[in-house]
């Protein structure tokens, strides 16, 4: 079984650390109402999710 020879330091660490940033997070657009959502969620302007109205939503008076 593998062990550490050697402890190490804490700027070895944090270097290692800085470069598993995570990506930002991808904006997509609804194809109901083309507002933008985080993918796999509910979209919450109209509340449709894969093409099905799950949240109903109240219309807005224009």
């Amino acid at each position: 079984m593998g062990v550490p020879q050697h402890r190490r330091s804490k700027s070895r660490n944090r270097q290692r650390r800085a470069m598993q940033k995570l990506a930002p997070v991808t904006i997509s657009a609804c194809p109901q109402c083309q507002e933008l959502k985080m993918p796999h969620h509910v979209c919450p302007s109209c509340g449709y999710y894969q093409g099905r109205e799950v949240i109903k939503q109240e219309k807005a008076a224009k």
